[in-house]
């Protein structure tokens, strides 16, 4: 049996103690604590908000308002994000919105932080406790640099991951119960909360790439799982998020579970949010369908014979009205916004004619999908009798 080699020159110290220390205070202290104190109601309170504020923080704030700018907020909401997001112990905004704009941009490769084809360890905190062959440098967040408040929380991290996260639940516990009350805020409301925060969002880089389906594309291992969603505020539909990362949404479908997204809808309604970006339906649409004709493609090649030539040739036919569709759809869209946004000078008619050819343009894009999702069913069943024959 082979011997286990721990790599320890590159261990990242300090992270490796706190992640380890914290989780066993979490196993053991944590239970005793609960023995022989039981659970007061305060102590209730604080966990469930300070688990909400600070996942939150993580999620809508260093995630969707700072590594993608999928939307812009006022300063209390950053202000607040940033505070909160601190009391995670993730980083500050800024190194943990360079890690993630790195992750994007060579996802499952070696210059991935978190690389999800090095396994699940790996992805889910190796990263975290072992030194990569470069660690992240700040060239790719030089937008943030230049605000003020994430440069005012990067410069004061750790003495406010330690007030938020630790001193304010102890010092609220302790004078609502004593020095038993103190120590009930620290470890419930403090280190048990803080684990349980750190490992769900840990989960969005490991078990998101590896749990659930591709609907909108396999170029990586991104995926969407509702299962997910459910511990990771709605971050479960990865594959979505992957495909659109800029969409202030990763839940696109009006059921599915994202109280990130609709905690930014909320703030964008109260005047707190503002610019929140979405991708046209039309784009989402032709993705699916990009990813059906991809598996089609597939099946094809494994089973050539499966499918009659008539139905080729009504799936090929489909196929090309809808990028012609699609084509002439964001040709219609792209000449809507060029008007719109540099404010040329139009007619009333005219503005009215070209809502009227875009409207147009995305009627003809759905009919050649339903046209082609048609043919599509009709060549699943033509497999189906196949593989039953």
């Amino acid at each position: 049996m082979p011997k286990l080699r721990i790599p320890w020159k590159s261990i990242r110290w300090s992270n490796t103690i706190f992640l380890l220390s914290t989780l066993i205070v979490a196993l053991t202290a944590v239970p005793a604590y609960l023995w022989h104190e039981g659970l007061p109601r305060i102590q209730i309170i604080m966990f469930f908000v300070l688990f909400i504020a600070t996942g939150m923080s993580i999620t809508l704030g260093y995630h969707r308002l700072f590594s993608h700018r999928a939307f812009q907020a006022s300063w209390p909401v950053r202000f607040l994000t940033l505070v909160f997001g601190a009391a995670a112990f993730e980083n500050s905004a800024l190194a943990w919105a360079a890690d993630h704009r790195r992750h994007h941009k060579f996802v499952d490769n070696e210059e991935d932080p978190y690389d999800a084809t090095k396994g699940l360890f790996h992805s889910h905190i190796g990263w975290i406790l072992f030194k990569s062959q470069e660690d992240s440098s700040l060239d790719l967040v030089r937008d943030l640099q230049k605000d003020r408040l994430v440069a005012w929380q990067n410069d004061y991290y750790l003495p406010i991951s330690i007030t938020v996260g630790f001193a304010l639940p102890a010092i609220i516990g302790g004078i609502w119960g004593g020095w038993s009350g103190a120590l009930g805020g620290f470890l419930i409301p403090g280190v048990a909360r803080l684990v349980l925060v750190q490992h769900f969002t840990f989960c969005i880089n490991s078990l998101c790439h590896s749990i659930g389906r591709q609907p909108y594309s396999s170029a990586c291992t991104a995926r969407d799982s509702a299962i997910m969603a459910f511990v990771t505020f709605g971050e479960g539909y990865h594959n979505f998020h992957h495909t659109f990362q800029h969409d202030y949404r990763n839940g696109l479908k009006p059921w599915q579970f994202d109280p990130t997204k609709w905690t930014i809808w909320i703030l964008h309604k109260l005047g707190l949010a503002c610019s929140l970006r979405r991708v046209p339906q039309e784009r989402v649409l032709l993705a699916e369908i990009k990813e059906q004709q991809r598996c089609l493609a597939k099946e094809l090649q494994t089973y050539p014979n499966r499918l009659s030539e008539p139905i080729r040739s009504r799936l090929h036919a489909a196929q090309l009205r809808i990028h012609e569709a699609f084509g002439q759809w964001e040709l219609r869209e792209a000449e809507y916004c060029r008007v719109l946004e540099r404010k040329i000078e139009a007619s009333r008619e005219k503005l009215i004619e070209l809502r009227q050819e875009l409207r147009n343009s995305r009627d003809r894009f759905r009919i050649a999908i339903h046209d082609w999702r048609e043919s599509y069913r009709l060549a699943l069943d033509h497999f189906a009798a196949h593989a039953a024959a």
